[in-house]
């Protein structure tokens, strides 16, 4: 059961105690991600996640690395459009130990300018290794082209111009300006003493409440970009508008995605690699958001299977928007669902980031209970009223990364 509390200044503590377990997860969830950042910013709340480790007014960075691995522990932190994730796995003994490292690299952070400069290139280098993968080029030059102009198409990473720019003092700054209360939750999942609520409580009731910044809605719109690359293989992104993460309908998009491309007994896969042998790999996703989505078909082949695929995915779409899926597909896709859901729980990992992530971004945790209700109340009229909402071709993006075809190819497809 889920314990939720709000201190005076707004934080938001929530935690779950797990019978059975000698682990516990403890995370420092912020509402800031690469989306608040202004476009002379770029890469700020990344680089400030670099810089939480690099060393606090009581710890070097190496003291923090080896204290970690003293106590068997894991720390770790994650930076996405939306927001930044500091987290710790440890076992029970060693969980107010891991607090006060998570509290102090945090909220009292050195941000030395030496460490600032060293931290720069290892995040350039980040940059290189992500312009080296095919994939996630091609996905970050998608949602560059479908968001213009938005926060929320402009790279995570940020670019070697805006990194430049960016001072110890700067990311201080911008660090003291978007970590705020209001948009903090802390989620500890597994196993713990009560006197450690009773910590949480006391460190973060400390913080001062301010302004939280907001960002600027993003709109989706229909875009082609192309990237010539020497690689073996074109990669390829086709999207449509998709769902908000918010959205009531977000179940049966999954329920959608896994009939489409969520595996290997997956139309896509069974007809565009297994029937026809046209690629490796193709797989479907949605990219969902506070107030947009894009729903996504990837796939990596070569150039002289590239038309002959990207026909039979839009076959594939025909046919699914016409018949929609029958129900056995469903069936398979609901329970696929619901075993992952279930099986996550297994994790106090996985619990701690249900919890920080939903009370975060929906105000409202779910329990594993009410999502399996929500996926066995999705109907085959539901599936196939969003196959029809969504895959409409005159809506359709796509970016393509590799040695591509003429513009005027993808062009064709596009007004299919």
């Amino acid at each position: 059961m889920y314990d939720i509390m709000t201190l005076p200044n707004g934080v938001r503590i929530v935690t779950e105690q797990v019978q059975g377990v000698r682990s516990a997860a403890i995370g420092i969830w912020v509402g800031a991600g690469s989306r608040y950042e202004k476009a002379s910013e770029g890469g700020a709340a990344h680089f400030i996640e670099h810089m939480l480790f690099k060393g606090t007014e009581k710890r070097t960075a190496a003291d923090i690395a080896r204290v970690t691995d003293a106590i068997g522990g894991q720390i770790n932190a994650f930076t996405t459009k939306e927001c930044t994730c500091f987290y710790a796995r440890v076992l029970d003994s060693h969980v107010e130990q891991v607090l006060d490292i998570l509290w102090d690299m945090v909220y009292h952070s050195r941000f030395d300018q030496k460490d600032v400069d060293t931290e720069r290139g290892v995040i350039l280098e980040e940059i290189g290794m992500y312009q080296d993968t095919p994939d996630d080029l091609c996905s970050e030059r998608l949602f560059a082209a479908v968001y213009p102009d938005s926060s929320l198409g402009r790279p995570i990473l940020g670019k070697a111009a805006t990194l430049k720019n960016l001072t110890g003092e700067a990311l201080r700054q911008w660090q003291q300006a978007h970590y705020r209360p209001e948009n903090t939750v802390v989620s500890l999942s597994g196993s713990f003493s009560p006197h450690l609520v009773d910590a949480l409580c006391d460190r973060f009731s400390t913080l001062s409440p301010g302004k939280v910044p907001h960002y600027r809605e993003a709109v989706y719109t229909p875009a082609l970009t192309l990237k010539r690359k020497a690689t073996e293989q074109n990669h390829l992104t086709l999207a449509f508008p998709g769902l908000s993460y918010l959205s009531p309908r977000r179940f049966g998009l999954q329920l959608l995605s896994s009939i489409l491309g969520g595996g290997m007994s997956s139309r896509l896969f069974q007809e565009v690699r297994e029937k026809r042998g046209l690629c490796y790999s193709v797989y479907s996703y949605g990219a969902g958001h506070a107030d947009t989505g894009t729903f996504n078909i990837y796939t990596a082949l070569g150039r002289e299977t590239e038309g002959d695929a990207l026909n039979t995915i839009a076959e594939v779409i025909d046919t699914f928007v016409a018949k929609g899926p029958d129900e056995e597909e469903l069936d398979r896709a609901r329970e696929q669902s619901k075993a992952n859901v279930l099986m996550g729980m297994e994790s106090t990992q996985s619990r701690m980031s249900h919890m920080g992530r939903s009370l975060l971004f929906a105000g409202e945790i779910l329990t594993p209970e009410d999502i399996i209700e929500a996926y066995d109340s999705v109907t085959r009229d539901d599936v196939v009223s969003l196959a029809k909402d969504i895959f409409h071709f005159d809506k359709a993006s796509l970016s393509a990364v590799g040695k591509v075809s003429p513009k005027e190819t993808y062009e064709a497809f596009l007004r299919r």
